[in-house]
């Protein structure tokens, strides 16, 4: 009787193992997200901030004393940059890469990003390059101060 009963919950579990179930797994891949599709953004809840990576550039070999100078005036232009309320956030990567810094600006277009990125020290000298990306968040969830 022992064994009649463990053929009988073994042949369960192989029952419910089989191949012949269908998968709940879905393997089509995700629609790509299209901005232009978004009705939160064409309906105005949504703001268009700047996300701004800030990487090692082509030229930073200067002197300790020089690398300073820019560094102290790339601190004085992000400290003008949140007083203008141009920059909400900045601040470093916390690891050793390609990837030096992070700021996320309040700007109308890309053009007014570029234009106040150019005038930090760091990128002009060449010891930082930038990208930059829309970002997107909901009006009114998240303050910045």
């Amino acid at each position: 009787m022992k064994i009649l009963f463990f053929i009988l919950i073994i042949g369960c579990i192989v029952t419910a193992c089989g191949d012949d179930q269908q998968s709940t797994v879905s393997t089509t891949q995700p629609e790509k997200y299209n901005i232009t599709k978004d009705t939160t953004v064409t309906a105005g809840e949504m703001k268009r901030y700047w996300l701004v990576l800030l990487q090692k550039g082509p030229n930073r070999n200067q002197d300790s004393i020089s690398a300073e100078k820019i560094q102290a005036a790339h601190m004085a232009n992000i400290n003008r940059l949140a007083k203008e309320g141009k920059l909400v956030m900045a601040g470093p990567i916390g690891v050793e890469d390609d990837l030096r810094g992070i700021f996320l600006m309040n700007c109308a277009d890309s053009t007014e990003v570029e234009n106040f990125v150019m005038t930090d020290s760091a990128v002009i000298t060449g010891r930082l390059i930038m990208k930059y990306y829309p970002w997107w968040t909901m009006k009114g969830k998240y303050v910045f101060k």
